[in-house]
């Protein structure tokens, strides 16, 4: 058993925020906390933060023993909504905008060369100033930046350089190799002054964590200064708590459930012929929760589907919970051998078959193997996504239910996950 640590989180995102990131460290936090460790988190004011998402619910989540210390922000989101017009702010990848018209592309142009790395850089003044006083009164040893925003982790570079802290960066997503970099339009210096960043903070920082192997590597590779023996995978997972007492229904209809983000660049042709071909010829409906564009939706007659938009997150449980199959998506993208997006954590935990779409040698299709929980294809294999509907609708309807996985789908419980966190800690 290792000693209690008294560790303090920084991150931007926290309930009510939405989303799979918030999820992360509020699930790591909540059995930080079981296991004994006192913890800080230091987040922006609700009402000054810009999220793309929320989610009141997740609220009830906060573990009371937490102590949670709010700053103030700065951030350039109203300007964005007067030069655009709109009322959202962009959501992760721009999901929420399919065709952008000239004034959003103009703004991503201004995100992209004034605010590096991200337009969210004005929390962090706020952030030190809190952090600086939280790790005097307390005696921290042990910080953890969670990000994105990844602007976060150059509040790591100045603690460290301030208190001499253990600095743990946990980054869930590339840098400068996210898949929708270059919609940021940066120019060259710009560029180079975002990648000088990343490659500071990655070989500055004690430890670094993020969420897949693919990930790790492209992370290593960015210095030779970097040991890669400092960085360590924890995938995100699912609480088991999440899944207990749902009540599910009983019904004939056979149901494809997809929860989260559905953008232009999820939309492949052959993958949504196969899917509405199986819709005309059986008794079966989509049940779509999240964002998801009108372009996915016009592929498809109005009978054919439920859409609820971003629901909370119990509601999002209750929907895979009642389905037959689960419907992931991974985006044609550069490097997306590395994207295990959350949803899929808690598509291994409902047991329930998973029609996976993407890269078929990447992280994500690896698991879902290992754990025996569905199939992967590739985004052209229109008969064989066919072919495994039709089968999965025949074990239906012999057996009364569909069932998936096996006992390896365990190690990606949230409790089992923040084991592994706990170790990092006391190397």
């Amino acid at each position: 058993m290792f000693e209690a640590v008294k560790i303090l989180v920084i991150t931007y995102y926290w309930p009510p925020a939405g989303g799979s990131g918030v999820q992360r460290w509020l699930k790591f936090i909540k059995y930080l906390v079981q296991f004994g460790n006192e913890v800080h988190v230091i987040t922006p004011y609700p009402d000054k933060a810009s999220y793309p998402l929320k989610d009141e619910s997740l609220l009830h989540d906060v573990p009371e023993e937490v102590k949670v210390h709010y700053t103030d922000t700065r951030e350039p989101f109203a300007l964005y909504r007067k030069i655009t017009g709109k009322k959202e702010i962009p959501h992760s990848g721009f999901a929420n905008e399919s065709n952008p018209s000239k004034l959003q592309k103009l703004a991503r142009f201004i995100r992209g060369n004034l605010f590096i790395p991200d337009a969210r850089i004005g929390w962090n003044k706020f952030a030190i100033q809190k952090a600086a006083e939280i790790i005097t009164q307390n005696h921290i040893k042990e910080v953890i930046i969670s990000s994105p925003p990844h602007s976060s982790q150059l509040i790591g570079l100045r603690l460290k350089e301030q208190f001499g802290i253990r600095w743990i960066a946990d980054m869930r997503d590339p840098w400068t190799d996210i898949y929708y970099y270059n919609e940021l339009r940066h120019t060259k210096k710009a560029e180079s002054k975002d990648k000088a960043l990343e490659k500071k903070v990655l070989e500055t920082a004690d430890e670094i964590i993020t969420v897949s192997p693919y990930i790790k590597r492209l992370f290593a590779n960015k210095s030779a200064l970097i040991k890669e023996s400092k960085i360590h995978v924890i995938p995100n997972g699912y609480d088991e708590e999440d899944f207990q007492q749902v009540p599910q229904r009983d019904t004939k209809e056979f149901t494809i459930a997809y929860t989260g983000a559905l953008s232009q660049k999820y939309i492949h042709k052959p993958v949504i012929f196969a899917v509405r071909q199986f819709l005309e010829s059986h008794n079966a409906r989509m049940q779509l929760a999240g964002k998801v564009s009108e372009e996915f939706l016009q592929f498809f007659d109005q009978k054919q589907y439920g859409y609820w938009g971003y629901v909370r997150h119990d509601e999002s449980i209750k929907l895979l919970m009642n389905a037959d199959v689960l419907l992931l998506i991974i985006p044609r993208t550069e490097n997306n051998e590395g994207i295990l997006t959350g949803k899929l954590f808690e598509y291994l935990a409902v047991h329930k078959p998973i029609l996976a779409i993407g890269p078929k040698q990447g992280d994500a299709a690896a698991i879902i193997r290992e754990c025996e929980s569905g199939k992967v294809f590739d985004y052209s294999e229109k008969e064989e996504i066919l072919n495994y509907l039709k089968e999965l609708y025949k074990q239906k309807n012999k057996q009364g239910f569909l069932t998936a996985g096996n006992d390896k789908v365990e190690q990606y419980s949230r409790k089992n996950l923040t084991k592994t966190l706990i170790e990092i800690l006391h190397e």
